[in-house]
């Protein structure tokens, strides 16, 4: 395929009728009209992006001082793996996603990637902040740098980390479209699991600030997951050469692997020694979270027999729901997760 190319910052002679307009490779002027968008849905995202803000310090993480220290030996042997995962995820996603936008030519798409950017480092700032509180200075470095010395977890971070250092080397759109997907694979199955296992910590009424921060986060990432499904529609109108029977299978392909890998990590990570979890539930919701994917951008599913979300997790989309109402674990009063209407995790 014919290499992209690198958008202009200033181009006067940029295409100024929105009917032009194109995810990649269109003659963009880079001028932000919030009146004339192409891409209909970006209004809505925009709004709830934009009212989703939050500041992690908010959060109060006193009584997680206290737990972190009673844990289980396998629960915070998994607390501190599965947020070594998800620091690493949030830190490559806020360096990976400005090159991402050099290459997209729609101009309202490019400020959700922009806002998205910054939500990811706020939560790089969050899992700082919980490590900052419930550790000591040299345990907080060891949960930080854990995927360094970990085989398992370099495994995991290797995986998407070479997808992204593959479009740093290679411009051609068919490696730009499979870094879209790898970035589906990483908000839609990788985080998704991780908030799995804080969310039992919720359930059995541990680590209240840790799983607090969490929903904040995982709010965040409902955006972040819709709007690269969305990319992924629009290219398939748009590039429809990017959409094939033989490259859809390369995508189920890197949706399959990334949710093998997801099992094998959460067998590791989790097992059966954790109360409330074990081997098979987290193999049943990482299957139907790739059928759930897979459909989302017009695939076939994976794994037969997964297509609704096992009734053993339904607690998990409880614990994740950003319009939950409930009692703040510190001031007993009633707070609302979402700033303006959250959107649906149907995706």
């Amino acid at each position: 395929m014919e290499e992209m190319l690198k958008k202009p910052l200033f181009n006067p002679d940029g295409d100024t009728d929105v009917r032009l307009r194109r995810m990649v490779g269109g003659n963009t002027t880079n001028l932000n009209d919030f009146n004339n968008m192409k891409y209909a849905w970006v209004s809505d995202w925009y709004r709830q992006a934009m009212n989703n803000f939050w500041i992690p310090e908010e959060i109060n993480m006193s009584v997680d001082v206290k737990d972190y220290r009673r844990l289980p030996k396998p629960e915070r042997r998994a607390y501190d793996k599965v947020l070594s995962f998800l620091i690493f995820l949030d830190s490559i996603q806020t360096a990976n996603l400005p090159n991402i936008g050099e290459y997209v030519t729609a101009n309202e798409v490019n400020l959700c990637l922009a806002i998205q950017t910054f939500q990811e480092a706020i939560h790089s700032q969050s899992y700082s902040y919980m490590l900052d509180t419930i550790c000591e200075p040299q345990e907080r470095n060891d949960v930080l740098y854990q995927w360094k010395d970990d085989e398992h977890l370099l495994a995991r971070n290797r995986f998407i980390g070479d997808l992204y250092n593959d479009f740093q080397k290679d411009k051609e759109l068919d490696v730009f479209a499979k870094t879209l997907v790898a970035n589906y694979i990483l908000e839609g199955v990788y985080f998704y699991s991780g908030f799995m296992f804080f969310y039992n910590l919720g359930r059995n009424n541990r680590m209240p600030g840790s799983v607090q921060e969490i929903r904040y986060i995982n709010r965040d990432e409902n955006t972040h997951l819709w709007l690269f499904r969305n990319i992924l529609l629009e290219l398939q109108k748009e590039e429809p050469q990017l959409f094939t029977e033989e490259k859809k299978d390369v995508y189920r392909g890197m949706i399959k692997e990334g949710c093998e890998q997801e099992i094998r990590w959460g067998h590791y990570v989790i097992g059966d020694d954790v109360q409330g979890l074990n081997k098979e539930m987290i193999t049943d919701y990482i299957q139907y979270l790739g059928n759930l994917r897979c459909t989302g951008i017009g695939l076939d599913p994976i794994y037969e027999g997964h297509e609704q979300e096992p009734d053993s997790m339904r607690w998990v989309s409880q614990y994740s729901n950003a319009n939950m109402i409930k009692t703040d674990f510190f001031e007993a009063r009633s707070t609302a997760y979402a700033k303006s209407s959250a959107l649906e995790d149907d995706l």
